[in-house]
């Protein structure tokens, strides 16, 4: 019997061996895809600014360290910088603009008071465009100096960003221009505008007389052309612990009156950062003698008061004093509207910078002018003439105080109102979003801000839309506004002719 070897192939209907050759090829794909496009991600996040400072450097024309960040991965890091950036301004209508005249229907009210004096000075600054208008290359050649740009368009704010600021001040003075159109809706025309954030102006006046360039800052002087714009510690400042503006008054107005003008030391205080490449505070430190100067003269160590929770740095325990030092810092300093605030003779020491309020101070009405040679004489000058007419010196303090209660937030938002509106008119162009713009609202900021700062930025909060008209923005009238600092100049002259006349005579 032969052996048959019989072949068994497998049945047309009977499955295959499983093959694990495309399941290989799609996982590596898989991986492959997720990989380039965490790539992707990562690349477009390293290239994505933010308002807190992501992949910003600081500017060339002041150089500060870079800011560090705490998020706790790389990838949670760009998780918030996409949610911020792109996924936090919820659709919004188109707000229509209203007209700036009463309207009885709207519920806005009728009555439009007068805007302060000083408030004419934006005509003043806005001066160097009234003929030739702010074209686009106005605006293009201030980018050359700005740390960011805002736009305005339809009621809604968008911010192309170039450089770092220092600390948060970017952050809060963009939440200040958001609080604006939340309070006047669909009344702030569409502007671009240019910023830096630094002290210092930068546009000489000699080197662009020929061609002015337009750039807005917190400070300005008589030989620069930069616009002063309310600073960003109205709302805030977290570094240092101070409240939004109005609060912070409340509390130093209600300090200054734990003591009589009586029962206050007769001296000078000032307390502050000498640190700061200012050699007015250099000089200052010198006056520090009670009886010699009759000044106190305190160093601030920010560093030490931050990790003690500037408990020794509450401006309401600084009126203790009939007299307060102001002295400009690097340029400028924010702390000219604090010490005004005591009700304290505030003693300036002549001032090379001016913010938009400070222009309508009037010496020996809201302050005493110091002179910065023989600084220490001048200071005991000025606190021996205080203590020999003890009502005349309480009366400037008060005066001064009472300037600073004027300044409400309800003022800065219409200085800004009238500033904005007044530089628009002077567009020769329609203001267009750049494709490096992106919107700006309440929630992706707030979403950028650490704790303290969005405690603070909440405390600032324009909840509702005025019912008030902005002020009524006074005429250009630049014959009176030119008296007026005339009568400024002459007025310090003739205390520093007082000065040096009793001088004289010690001298004899």
């Amino acid at each position: 019997m032969g052996l048959r070897l019989r072949l068994r192939l497998p049945h047309k209907s009977s499955p295959r061996s499983p093959s694990y050759l495309l399941l290989c090829v799609l996982a590596l794909s898989f991986f492959s895809f997720t990989a380039l496009l965490l790539y992707k991600v990562d690349d477009f996040v390293a290239q994505t600014k933010t308002l807190a400072g992501h992949n910003l450097e600081p500017t060339p024309w002041h150089i500060f360290p870079r800011k560090s960040f705490n998020e706790a991965t790389r990838h949670s890091q760009a998780y918030r910088i996409l949610q911020c950036s792109y996924f936090s301004c919820p659709y919004n209508a188109v707000v229509q603009p209203k007209s700036l005249l009463p309207d009885s229907g709207s519920g806005r009210s009728t009555h439009q008071p007068q805007c302060p004096d000083f408030f004419r000075y934006i005509h003043r600054d806005l001066e160097p465009w009234a003929k030739t208008g702010v074209t686009k290359e106005h605006v293009k050649r201030a980018k050359a100096n700005a740390a960011f740009r805002v736009l305005i368009l339809s009621g809604k704010l968008y911010v192309d960003l170039y450089y770092a600021c220092v600390q948060s001040r970017m952050m809060f003075t963009i939440w200040g221009i958001l609080q604006l159109l939340n309070k006047y809706p669909g009344m702030v025309p569409d502007v671009d505008m240019m910023f830096d954030c630094m002290d210092k102006p930068i546009i000489n006046r000699t080197e662009h007389q020929s061609f002015p360039v337009p750039l807005f800052r917190y400070c300005t002087n008589e030989a620069h052309l930069d616009i002063p714009f309310p600073d960003w510690s109205f709302w805030g400042w977290s570094e240092t612990n101070l409240r939004p503006w109005e609060e912070e008054f409340g509390d130093i107005k209600q300090g200054s009156r734990r003591r009589s003008w009586e029962s206050k030391q007769p001296r000078a205080y000032w307390k502050g950062n000498p640190d700061v490449v200012s050699p007015i505070r250099v000089e200052l430190m010198k006056c520090n003698h009670s009886r010699l100067w009759g000044a106190q003269i305190m160093r601030q160590d920010w560093a030490e008061e931050a990790k003690g929770g500037f408990e020794q740095s509450k401006l309401s325990n600084q009126c203790n004093h009939r007299y307060k030092i102001y002295a400009e810092g690097y340029a400028w300093s924010v702390s000219l509207k604090y010490i005004l605030s005591c009700g304290s003779m505030t003693l300036i020491i002549s001032p090379e910078y001016e913010d938009f309020f400070s222009r309508g101070l009037l010496p020996k009405q809201n302050y005493w002018p110091v002179s910065p040679t023989d600084l220490c004489r001048s200071i005991k000058y000025a606190v021996d003439w205080g203590n020999a007419n003890p009502s005349d010196a309480e009366k400037i303090g008060k005066r001064g105080q009472e300037y600073m209660e004027s300044i409400s937030m309800n003022r800065i938002y219409d200085y800004m109102f009238h500033l904005i509106s007044e530089y628009s008119k002077l567009q020769k162009f329609k203001p267009e979003k750049p494709a490096s713009a992106n919107e700006v609202c309440a929630g992706s900021l707030l979403c950028f801000a650490e704790q303290k700062e969005r405690e603070l930025l909440e405390r600032s909060r324009v909840v509702a839309p005025s019912l008030d008209q902005p002020c009524k923005l006074p005429d250009a009238d630049r014959n009176r506004l030119e008296r007026l600092i005339q009568q400024k100049k002459k007025t310090i002259e003739n205390v520093r002719y007082m000065e040096m006349t009793r001088t004289e005579r010690g001298s004899r």
